[in-house]
């Protein structure tokens, strides 16, 4: 019998012009059922981003990921929305949107500790 426990999670992109669809991957959102977990991690390489972006707004970015922060610890107000489960501000946060902080597809995987698995994702896909 295993101990690994499955999650999905998603990367979240900085895509500042939609018409050039180029993106830098600034953080990832994972949810684990089985552990009751949902929660963000991120990591802004301000030099980078001022670099491929120049016009980006460094501080409205910041502000957008406070906000998925909120939703992961079930923060609702403000324009962050009210649901009762982890399952469902999961959904919510992996979402379509059209802003300039985006989620990737829904990816998934397995592991022994859903709270150090965000920093093993993120040595992987961000920094």
């Amino acid at each position: 019998m295993s101990d690994l426990l499955p999650y999905q999670y998603v990367v979240l992109r900085c895509v500042p012009r939609a018409d050039r669809d180029e993106h830098l991957n600034v953080g990832v959102v994972l949810h684990c059922q089985a552990a009751d977990h949902l929660a963000v991690g991120a990591h802004l390489d301000r030099e980078r981003l001022a670099a491929a972006f120049p016009s980006l707004d460094l501080d409205a970015l910041d502000a957008a990921l406070v906000v998925v922060d909120d939703v992961c610890r079930g923060i609702a107000g403000a324009g962050r929305p009210d649901l009762p489960t982890p399952g469902r501000r999961f959904g919510w946060l992996s979402a379509p949107r059209s802003t300039v902080l985006r989620p990737s597809a829904v990816h998934s995987g397995l592991t022994l500790d859903p709270a150090a698995e965000i920093d093993t994702l993120l040595d992987r896909l961000v920094r």
